[in-house]
């Protein structure tokens, strides 16, 4: 673990920013950004032209480490090069911003109101190749749709197998157990989570550091408890499917917790801008979600 990377992400003002579509969210990713799927003809080319949308993102003068701590990467954009370096040593050599990567496969079908991941036997090789490309640490995604006991617990259950896993890797594991934002039990399902997360918590080491993704919680100050949590680097916020004005405004009423925002953070920029046009939507979207997320320090 690099330790100067992990004192920048825990005491650092800012926000992660999320570029970790991955090849189901592809094309619409893409759609989002002004490219159809017209545009390319296989995959290889769809993945080509979403490299070249980070890229232009990435190298972009508004996304700085003025605002921003650190950036989640798809495996592909870990595995690509910006300006003759790979993504995670651009980052943090060339920017200053910390690199993360999306680990996780996918989500299961959903039972028991919840949708665990995708089991991944060769998690292992991922964080290996993760470790020779520098990068920090890690996200996985569950869902939970509805306040049900025992599907929360075996989300938070299977993300804390992963995040151990992680750990001994030497990465930090960001725990990302998203609640739908359009479940009726909303605040019932945040409650059952913070207990079980909680709990988790409380059985690792020391010196086991782990980060939280959670979605922005309907009670203003839910997760207070887990922000204080010794083991926790940092509290961050997914944006759920709200808009980013909307993201921004419930943010700003929960205390320690910052910004992980993807689309919200990409939503006004798109391929046909001229240069000047998309660093300036770009700079607009990272100065109000830098706003939302630091004004409480």
């Amino acid at each position: 673990m690099n330790e100067k990377q992990l004192e920048h992400i825990r005491k650092g003002s800012g926000f992660i920013a999320a570029l970790d579509q991955s090849g189901g969210s592809t094309p619409k990713a893409l759609a989002e950004y002004g490219v159809g799927e017209d545009a390319y003809s296989n995959e290889d080319e769809m993945f080509d032209m979403v490299h070249e949308m980070r890229t232009r993102i990435i190298t972009s003068p508004a996304f700085s480490s003025d605002f921003i701590l650190g950036a989640i990467l798809f495996e592909q954009t870990m595995d690509r090069d910006i300006e003759g370096k790979k993504t995670g040593d651009y980052l943090w050599e060339e920017k200053g911003i910390v690199p993360f990567v999306k680990v996780d496969k996918g989500l299961a079908e959903e039972e028991n109101g919840v949708q665990l991941m995708k089991p991944f036997p060769e998690l292992d090789k991922l964080l290996e190749r993760a470790n020779e490309r520098n990068i920090f640490g890690t996200k996985m995604r569950s869902v939970i749709h509805k306040a049900n006991r025992d599907g929360i617990k075996e989300v938070v259950k299977q993300q804390f197998e992963w995040a151990r896993q992680i750990i001994d890797a030497g990465l930090v594991p960001i725990v990302e157990p998203e609640v739908d934002i359009y479940s009726e039990e909303k605040e019932d399902a945040e409650n059952i989570l913070k207990e079980e997360l909680l709990n988790q918590l409380n059985q690792l080491g020391e010196n086991d550091h782990v980060m939280l993704k959670v979605t922005i919680p309907s009670v203003a100050g839910t997760y207070e408890e887990l922000v204080a949590h010794p083991n926790v680097v940092r509290v961050v916020a997914l944006s759920g499917g709200y808009s980013r004005d909307e993201a921004n405004e419930k943010l700003k009423n929960n205390n320690g917790i910052i910004a992980s925002f993807s689309r919200a953070l990409v939503e006004d920029v798109s391929y046909g801008q001229s240069e000047g046009e998309f660093d300036e939507s770009l700079r607009s979207a990272v100065s109000s979600i830098y706003d939302a997320s630091v004004k409480k320090y």
